[in-house]
């Protein structure tokens, strides 16, 4: 292992969806290539868990209710400047905009439109982790 890399087992992720079923197959996902992860319905709760403890990577969804994706990259950034982020989403907020490219401008190290592939998340998430296969 590199300096760069981090150790999968070792690597904390928070998995943000407001979609319970998509929360729980990438959860499984993750569980499975062996990453420890903690998830949250909402920006709300993602921004809560973060002030609680450091994460390695969040991914989180772009439109949910309550707080978007877009406020809750920005409270995350406040909270640990640093922290790396994957954007996902399946469609334009009510208001008719698409958030990835200004999750990317936010500094999002990816951008992730729902639905994807296993292996184009998994890639994603290694990227983002500077983790070997």
């Amino acid at each position: 292992m590199t300096t760069i890399e981090v150790a999968k087992e070792t690597t904390r992720i928070l998995l943000v969806d407001d979609e319970p079923a998509i929360l729980e197959v990438l959860r499984q996902a993750l569980l499975a290539e062996g990453f420890e992860v903690e998830t949250a319905a909402n920006g709300i709760e993602a921004v809560k868990r973060a002030k609680g403890q450091l994460f390695d990577l969040v991914l989180t969804d772009m439109i949910m209710p309550e707080m978007d994706g877009i406020q809750t990259i920005l409270e995350l950034r406040a909270v640990h400047p640093g922290i790396r982020i994957i954007a996902m989403s399946g469609g334009v907020s009510s208001a008719g905009g698409d958030f990835l490219p200004l999750a990317r401008q936010l500094g999002a190290q990816t951008v992730l439109r729902k639905p994807f592939e296993y292996a184009v998340f998994m890639d994603s998430v290694r990227d983002a982790l500077c983790v070997a296969a």
